[in-house]
């Protein structure tokens, strides 16, 4: 260090004493406001890095350096609310739990979902016009027997016949398909 000129290396050490000094004060104070050990340690820094670009305190008593170092971890916790308020940032791993924890969102599930579709089609294609009217309108919709009887112009005991007989087709159909 003899090569750094006195006043720099005074300056790094004043700066460092100003750390040793008021860290912890500062760091409980900041801690007030913020829950995290890592937004704390950040602000902080933010604190001692204002500190180094202005050396004003240099030449102020103790309780003035305390009052500025107070008042810059103050400006710097609204920083962080304003900033953290406009950009809200979420936790990857709580998303990431969440993602995993939920099956329907894994690609491997929508892939298996849409296979199962295609095959349903496939299966549904093979029955009648009106079969897979009655089963759009049942499983699709939701409608009651009575509900698609009314629809198609007939009795809710055709209706159940049909529908008995089209569900009994998919069902051999998928027999099949587990023979393969």
């Amino acid at each position: 260090m003899r090569w750094m000129s006195s006043g720099t290396v005074n300056a790094n050490t004043s700066l460092a004493d100003l750390y040793d000094r008021y860290a912890y004060s500062i760091m409980n104070y900041v801690s007030r406001y913020l829950s995290t050990r890592e937004d704390v340690d950040d602000v902080v820094l933010d604190v001692f890095l204002a500190a180094l670009e202005r050396q004003v305190w240099v030449s102020w008593s103790a309780g003035e350096q305390l009052a500025w170092l107070r008042r810059i971890a103050y400006n710097k916790v609204i920083d962080y609310y304003r900033r953290t308020s406009r950009h809200p940032s979420i936790d990857l791993e709580r998303i990431t739990s969440l993602l995993v924890d939920d099956e329907i969102y894994t690609p491997e599930y929508i892939a298996v979902r849409n296979e199962d579709y295609t095959l349903l089609r496939v299966h549904i294609s093979t029955l009648s016009d009106v079969q897979q009217e009655i089963v759009r309108l049942r499983f699709g919709h939701g409608l009651s027997m009575k509900e698609i009887a009314h629809r198609l112009h007939t009795t809710d005991n055709v209706i159940r016949v049909t529908l008995s007989r089209a569900l009994n087709v998919l069902r051999r159909l998928y027999l099949q398909e587990e023979e393969k």
